[in-house]
């Protein structure tokens, strides 16, 4: 179904314009302005849907003929979100924190088009279980990818994986940031197929 629409990622994450572009679609990049401050009380999963949804609603607002797709990630310890570090020290802090323990990623996926009244939100989990690490296994992995912009200061797709002895998600994706099979499904309700362009 050919689509007259533009797409959105509403998102200047590196790491959701790389897994938005597997599906093959053309699209743009507009940052949303979302003030990401969690609400107290707020739980990890509300607070991921909150803001993807927000995000794709800003952004939609701002270009109502388009195809918005709005995306957020928390991870949860035991009820405790754990955002993006933001620097080394924090990491060290949030990686001593999840050793040897269960972290679920909430990622949450909303598309929104205002000219086509779609608005629809999907949140999908993943369990991780990380290794009981050392103090210096947290600092050799954190000197070697720095990675202080991702939630839960660990990157899967990359070294980060080393840190971790067990995976559980029926979509993959959602934990570098971005649910693609639940993206795929938003997109056919909003009319754009990425299997029939």
């Amino acid at each position: 179904m050919h689509s007259p629409h533009r797409l959105i990622l509403a998102s200047t994450s590196p790491y959701r314009r790389e897994l938005l572009e597997r599906l093959r679609l053309p699209f743009e990049v507009v940052a949303p302005d979302v003030d990401e401050t969690p609400l107290p009380g707020e739980q990890p999963a509300t607070l991921a849907r909150r803001l993807a949804r927000a995000k794709a609603a800003d952004v939609a607002a701002r270009h109502p003929g388009a195809v918005v797709i709005g995306s957020d990630q928390v991870a949860d310890l035991d009820g405790t979100p754990l955002g993006k570090p933001g620097n080394h020290e924090r990491a060290v802090e949030q990686l001593r924190a999840m050793r040897g323990r269960r972290v679920v990623f909430h990622t949450a996926v909303a598309v929104r088009c205002i000219a086509r009244a779609v608005e629809a939100s999907e949140l999908a989990e993943v369990s991780v279980l990380v290794r009981d690490l050392t103090d210096e296994d947290i600092e050799h992995y954190l000197r070697a990818e720095q990675p202080y912009d991702c939630a839960g200061s660990a990157k899967a797709e990359g070294l980060g994986i080393a840190l971790l002895s067990r995976i559980e998600s029926d979509d993959p994706s959602a934990l570098i940031g971005l649910p693609l099979m639940r993206t795929c499904a938003l997109l056919r309700e909003a009319g754009i197929d990425p299997l029939r362009p």
